[in-house]
């Protein structure tokens, strides 16, 4: 008995949510991710600037430096929160039977 190989019997499809981002212009999941954390190191990486700045007397208002480093603490509460919520997800997920 001969047996062919399934790719010649069905067609390979490659996953819809790939060729959606493509065709219709808006950004996938892996780029809105990668967009947010670099927003986020950006945040971080200012706060720390400033901080040193002001450390070393460059900087005289302490209310700049300290609005910046809240927003690098809140960013990164969000942060956590969210991968937090996204790891929760696939546990459940990964809970569901089949």
């Amino acid at each position: 008995m001969q047996v062919s190989q399934l790719s010649n019997v069905l067609p390979v499809r490659q996953p819809s949510f790939e060729k959606d981002s493509a065709q219709n212009g808006s950004p996938g999941f892996g780029e809105v991710l990668e967009k947010a954390l670099d927003k986020l190191n950006q945040t971080q990486d200012r706060a720390d600037g400033l901080v040193q700045k002001f450390l070393a007397g460059e900087v005289q208002d302490l209310h700049q430096v300290t609005i910046a480093m809240q927003e690098a603490k809140i960013s990164m509460q969000l942060a956590v929160e969210v991968r937090n919520k996204v790891i929760e997800a696939y546990q459940e997920i990964s809970r569901m039977q089949v």
